[in-house]
């Protein structure tokens, strides 16, 4: 048996496969974040931990015998987020996630102080990323600046308390800023940008290796045995890939989770930071891959659902689907940028709009221009994607916007792409991350045995009709987002 922990943003995930890699039970536990000022998002790490214990505890009341067969764990993890921890391991304060856009001014200062991160890091310098972070909270809140020892990202800092271990992963390690990612190795000088060291960092493993083993206290608690492996693991979008196939050149995952991800990989090192593509190690030795990522995608859905109170999403995307919105001329635009976005724009101050409402918007058009503007959202990245010489003939779809048949037509339609939807879609980052543990405590096994893709459950083809009705549309959609582009610019 082999466990895969996916600590996300909205909720921890963990599921239970055997060796033929079934589910044998999988938990959920919700998550909340704290928005305290603008531009902020934090979690507490304890929250993470306690939600971890829980989903655990839940599978040992209904599955015993198949916990205490536990062999190996992987991680799976929200990117980019910073856990800083004193001398005692004690968190120093909330965690800064992958989407807190606080830190713009302080990626300009680290451009300022390593003219060449871009060559150095494969990619820009993003409020989000891990790096821009320290150093606000250097300048911030120095105190607690001295005060840090150790730097860890989500899913490790579930790594520490399961073993004791600061060990991060390749992939993981990528959305830092501080790794040289052709040499897969952390780079001196941009930590010592950030007025840190090696000593404030953990070890790096590749995320098929086994990284650590279960604390024997937590392994008598879950009634498993000695010498259990904890994997490496992965960036979340990196183990979803490792869930769907996604191993080798122009294999490619779209996901339409909290944020929306255009992940493709590649057999080789070959960055593009001026598109706004981000180029990390992947999940497996001598791989990378390149995303193009907005950073708010589902999580537009749940917004518009709460703010005009409809009943929940499945009921609001009934309504949506009832519009007949790629062919209303009543439409209005929605440009998708509640938190900011990073591809192709990389503008924290990016703000969403409503744009071309009138008497005759119902509820139905208005939210079905909200999904449609998450989708040129990701054609925006597929495009750069494409211009970084990424080759997509077919992309598997993830996250939970899958479990929509009709998000899932329009984004086939706006992208003119065929969209694959496969039986463990909506649990791929932690199928992913089992999949490492399986590896990890099989040493020498064959990766592309286990790393087989899901089975297709159906393909979505993109509806031609919609794709020529909809292409000016997002011809609009990038105007205004021109237009306004000047409007969004803090005035203090």
């Amino acid at each position: 048996m082999y466990l895969g922990i996916d600590l996300g943003t909205s909720e921890v995930k963990v599921i239970l496969i055997d060796e033929h890699q079934h589910i044998i039970s999988s938990q959920h536990i919700a998550l909340t974040v704290q928005r305290p000022h603008p531009l902020w998002s934090e979690q507490h790490p304890d929250d993470w931990w306690q939600a971890t214990l829980c989903a655990l505890e839940q599978i040992k009341a209904s599955h015993p015998k198949e916990l205490a067969a536990v062999r190996g764990i992987g991680l799976s993890g929200q990117m980019h987020g910073a856990v800083l921890l004193d001398d005692a391991d004690h968190v120093l304060r909330p965690a800064l996630l992958w989407n807190d856009t606080r830190a713009g001014e302080e990626c300009l200062e680290l451009e300022r102080r390593v003219p060449n991160q871009h060559t150095i890091t494969g990619n820009p310098a993003m409020p989000g990323f891990t790096a821009p972070k320290l150093l606000w909270v250097a300048k911030h809140e120095p105190t607690l600046f001295r005060a840090t020892k150790k730097v860890l990202l989500p899913k490790d800092y579930l790594r520490l308390k399961l073993s004791g271990d600061y060990v991060t992963d390749m992939s993981d390690a990528s959305g830092t800023l501080w790794l040289d990612v052709a040499r897969r190795d952390w780079s001196d000088r941009m930590l010592a940008a950030c007025e840190l060291s090696r000593d404030h960092m953990p070890r790096l493993v590749e995320g098929s290796e086994p990284s650590a083993l279960l604390k024997s206290e937590l392994a008598q608690q879950w009634g498993m045995g000695a010498s259990v492996a904890i994997a490496g693991g992965a960036g979340d979008n990196a183990a979803s890939a490792i869930g769907m196939g996604a191993l080798t050149e122009g294999q490619s995952v779209l996901s339409l989770g909290t944020s929306g991800v255009f992940f493709v990989a590649n057999d080789t090192y070959r960055p593009n930071p001026m598109q706004g593509i981000h180029t990390f190690c992947h999940a497996l030795p001598a791989q990378w891959h390149q995303m193009g990522v907005m950073l708010s995608a589902a999580s537009c859905l749940r917004w518009a659902t709460q703010l005009t109170h409809a009943s929940d999403e499945a009921t609001l995307l009934e309504e949506i689907q009832q519009a007949n919105g790629p062919t209303s001329p009543h439409a209005p635009l929605f440009l998708p940028y509640l938190s900011g976005e990073r591809t192709p724009h990389n503008n924290p101050h990016a703000k969403g709009v409503w744009f071309g409402l009138t008497h005759d918007t119902d509820r139905g058009l208005a939210a079905y221009s909200v999904i449609e503007g998450v989708a040129f959202g990701l054609l925006d990245s597929y495009r750069a994607l494409q211009q970084a010489g990424s080759h997509i003939h077919i992309a598997s779809l993830v996250g939970g916007g899958s479990n929509s048949d009709y998000w899932a037509k329009l984004l086939a339609s706006v992208l003119n792409l065929p969209l694959s939807l496969h039986s463990s879609a909506t649990v791929g980052a932690a199928l992913g991350a089992a999949r490492l543990g399986m590896i990890a405590s099989h040493p020498g096994s064959d990766l592309a045995s286990i790393c087989t893709p899901p089975p297709i459950q159906r393909i979505i083809e993109p509806d031609t009709d919609w794709h020529a009705a909809l292409l000016p549309r997002y011809d609009r959609y990038r105007r205004l987002y021109a237009t306004l582009q000047p409007l969004f610019e803090p005035t203090m």
